[in-house]
């Protein structure tokens, strides 16, 4: 049986959908940045500008926390005899944020006003290039990591009419991490690695409906 509760359930319902809306967002704004309406040169392989970086990193910044509570809320209603599952995705999750945060911050707060400015000759190693520079593999580490959450988050759910469903939706995800880990070797695996567009929106709108349909009192 979960460890439902009506906190854990609503929290879940929130976080999730806010997960969803943010990764969506960024979907959008990546396939602008791709077709160069946010000033850069577009395609895969360009560096953003001030005002991309903005567009694409304030919803990256933000699905970081709520991917978190939406793994919280997870273990919290997991099966007892599953807990560990969702506990590990939890602990991956909070890596995947705290390095994909920490890199999408420097970029918003430090980065994108120097570039503004013009005034970027000391700063070559914080710049954010698409498989050339120290914070790109990074990020790229921080999505392999949580893709590994949602693998193992998978087989942590509570008995849902969803939950299959969303079991093979995270499998799904999971199933992405060889592409994004490594992706600066062979930056060609960015294609298929473009799956997560699809599979990681998927995983948190099933999830939401998972939370949705557990019972509000446990």
């Amino acid at each position: 049986m979960p460890e439902s509760g009506g906190s854990a359930r609503q929290v879940g319902i929130w976080a999730a959908s806010s997960a969803a809306f943010f990764s969506i967002a960024y979907i959008v704004a990546q396939l602008f940045e791709w077709a160069g309406m946010l000033g850069s040169a577009g395609g895969p392989n360009s560096a953003s500008t001030p005002f991309g970086i903005a567009v694409l990193l304030v919803p990256s910044l933000l699905l970081g926390p709520a991917f978190v509570v939406t793994m919280a809320a997870l273990y919290a209603v997991a099966p007892r005899e599953r807990k560990v599952f969702a506990l590990a995705g939890l602990a991956l999750a909070i890596m995947y944020a705290t390095l994909t945060g920490l890199v999408y911050f420097v970029q918003l707060t430090f980065v994108a006003p120097r570039l503004a400015a013009g005034d970027t000759q000391d700063i070559a190693l914080l710049l954010f290039v698409p498989y050339k520079s120290f914070l790109f593999a990074i990020d790229l580490f921080g999505y392999s990591l949580m893709s590994a959450a949602t693998l193992f988050a998978a087989f942590g759910l509570p008995q849902a009419r969803s939950a299959r469903a969303a079991k093979a939706a995270m499998i799904a995800n999971g199933a992405v991490l060889p592409f994004l880990a490594l992706q600066m070797l062979v930056p060609s695996l960015i294609w298929p690695a473009s799956a997560w567009a699809v599979t990681f929106p998927a995983s948190a709108i099933l999830l939401w409906r998972v939370f949705r349909e557990l019972p509000a009192e446990g």
